[in-house]
């Protein structure tokens, strides 16, 4: 510490500016080791002016990283984030905060959404880097378009936000978030992601990612997204897509150009119904006619009846994509959508917990930058000890982090960090999902449920049946009492 005009104070001030630096460089629980390389240091730099160019215990770099320990961390409250940080406080200085969650809430609040966005694009990038050029097809990338629905908490702002489904009685029902992400079939990070109402329609949904596919991509999705205007306006753009066969065309191969067994060109033209999400203009531009090719293959399981998958695609050439590799891609496919499984069951995203709109956009991304810099140390893990990233377990990598970060807060010397995060690979790389072939996952629920009244009113006007373990069986009699 350099105090020209005060020399006889050197001895004592300089105790006092190694603590504040201490308290500035500490994060809960040191996750920024393991998961901040993944992201430049810039990124996280206190703003020159305006809401976070104060120095504040609630900085900028630690409320991001306090917030992502919440969603790596499933049911932790912003109670629970306080108390770490007094007990983190305590450490380094006799400084107290107060106890209440309002400080760290509002330090959230001033996080820039555009922050999170841009976080989420570096640590895509850097998990495609450390992935190698596995997941390609003819060296070119593959990405992946997917949606789902996420269920907000019912407040008057989110209802406006994100109206609940008309459906359901009003106070009854949850407003929910549709959205559409596009992630890389590599690595499994998500690049990008387009977040609407319930009202909005898949594909006008995917049109917003437009702007993240490069010339050159290769773009895989299900049946939603094999429709004429896409496979007629991506080619344009050097993106060429391979989606599974909509149920409702009929497809003889009899009358397409052949190209091998269930594998032909057909010339589709363009249907009299214009799309809502396209405008007049726009659907004019189409082409009249395009030419698809479709392909269909058998999958025989024994015990079970055979099953046919019909894909389409813009990829026209057999000798430079043949009918195996496209499959084989698509198959890929099914075992990489299961990232949103991974975000919604095991990270919880599937109910957020936010209270406004602005908050659910930056607890959403929040919860997609933390699964991203997850994927970047699998990367780290399945290149180091040569696995296949995909056989990886995403829970397994979550529990990891938590504990190996607090065992690298510990850690006395540089070298004990350095043999602690080797043997963080060697475990992450050791736990794979094992191969389960033919194996069905249906989407059922077994465990039952209590047998509590469903809320069919809103609670102010809703009447509660006594003895409600019996209300089940004893619905008819109650009818008859009505």
């Amino acid at each position: 510490m350099h105090t020209p005009f005060f020399p006889a104070w050197r001895s004592r001030l300089a105790p006092f500016g190694h603590r504040v630096q201490q308290i500035r460089q500490a994060t809960l629980p040191q996750i920024e080791q393991l998961l901040g390389p993944f992201l430049p240091p810039q990124l996280l730099s206190q703003c020159d002016e305006g809401p976070n160019s104060r120095v504040r215990i609630f900085s900028l770099r630690r409320t991001f990283w306090a917030f992502l320990l919440q969603v790596l961390t499933p049911r932790t409250s912003c109670r629970e984030i306080v108390r770490q940080f007094q007990a983190l406080l305590g450490l380094h200085s006799e400084k107290q905060i107060d106890s209440a969650s309002s400080a760290y809430c509002q330090a959230r609040g001033r996080l820039p959404l555009q922050r999170f966005k841009e976080a989420l694009q570096l640590s895509a990038t850097e998990a495609d880097r450390r992935s190698g050029q596995h997941g390609r097809l003819a060296g070119r990338p593959v990405k992946v378009v997917d949606g789902t629905t996420l269920q907000a908490p019912d407040t008057p702002a989110n209802q406006r936000a994100f109206p609940q489904p008309s459906g359901q009685k009003r106070g009854c029902g949850f407003p929910v978030l549709k959205l559409s992400v596009l992630f890389s079939l590599a690595s499994g990070a998500i690049e990008a992601v387009g977040l609407r109402n319930l009202h909005w329609h898949d594909l006008r949904i995917f049109r917003t990612l437009w702007s993240w596919l490069r010339a050159g991509d290769i773009l895989l999705g299900d049946r939603a997204y094999g429709d004429y205007v896409s496979l007629a306006q991506l080619p344009r753009r050097g993106v060429d897509l391979v989606c599974r066969l909509h149920q409702s065309r009929k497809v003889d191969f009899r009358r397409g150009r052949r190209l091998g067994r269930d594998d032909a060109l057909f010339t589709w033209k363009k249907g009299n119904v214009r799309p809502r999400y396209l405008t007049a203009l726009r659907w004019k531009a189409l082409p009249a006619q395009i030419t698809v090719r479709v392909l269909r293959l058998r999958i025989a399981t024994g015990g079970f009846r055979t099953r046919h998958i019909s894909l389409v695609t813009t990829l026209l050439d057999p000798k430079l994509y043949p009918a195996e590799a496209l499959f084989a891609l698509y198959q890929r496919r099914w075992r990489l959508e299961l990232c949103l499984r991974d975000l919604k069951t095991t990270l919880g995203m599937e109910r957020l917990r936010c209270l406004s709109p602005t908050m659910l956009a930056k607890e959403l991304h929040a919860y997609l930058v933390a699964h991203n810099l997850i994927r970047c140390l699998m990367a780290d893990a399945a290149g180091t000890h040569q696995v296949p990233l995909e056989r990886l377990s995403f829970k397994g990598s979550v529990d990891s982090v938590r504990h190996f970060s607090s065992a690298l807060a510990q850690a006395s010397s540089r070298k004990k960090r350095r043999r602690l995060h080797r043997q963080l690979l060697a475990i992450l790389a050791d736990d794979q999902v094992p191969e389960r072939p033919g194996r069905r996952e249906p989407r059922a629920v077994k465990h039952r449920p209590k047998s509590y009244q469903l809320l069919t009113r809103p609670r102010h006007s809703f009447r509660e049946i006594p003895h409600r373990t019996r209300w089940p069986r004893k619905k008819n009699q109650r009818v008859q009492r009505a």
